[in-house]
């Protein structure tokens, strides 16, 4: 059982607020280590340079969209083991199944609640204490 509070987080969202409801979510959880980048190439240099345990990325966002993030997440040696949560407003059959043939974790649709987060974060790394 990992303590949230131990687990780095990187959340990228092109939009501030919905960072700052994601931010204000995992605190609720426990985790204390979150930074966070507003599309997904800045998400992918933070990332090499500040290595997270879980990444909770958005879909639709410019410069880099949520899958290209994960192809270039799961393609580097020194991040590829990162665990990686889509959270997005599509539910679409397409983009699930291309987010799992590229190796994400766990898929959450909005609008969502904390306990809902912690749910999918606990179903990649077991009960957070």
């Amino acid at each position: 059982m990992p303590a949230a509070a131990a687990i780095k987080v990187l959340v990228v969202d092109d939009q501030l607020t919905m960072r700052a409801l994601i931010r204000s979510a995992l605190q609720e959880i426990g985790f204390r280590d979150i930074a966070d980048a507003g599309d997904g190439e800045e998400g992918f240099k933070s990332l090499i340079g500040r290595p997270a345990h879980l990444v909770i990325s958005d879909f639709n966002m410019p410069k880099m969209d949520g899958l290209g993030l994960l192809r270039a997440v799961r393609a580097h040696d020194g991040t590829k083991k990162s665990a990686f949560i889509m959270l997005t407003g599509r539910a679409d059959k397409d983009l699930v199944q291309r987010a799992i043939q590229f190796g994400v974790n766990n898929y959450i649709t909005k609008p969502f609640s904390p306990l809902q987060l912690r749910q999918k974060i606990e179903e990649v790394f077991g009960a957070l204490t």
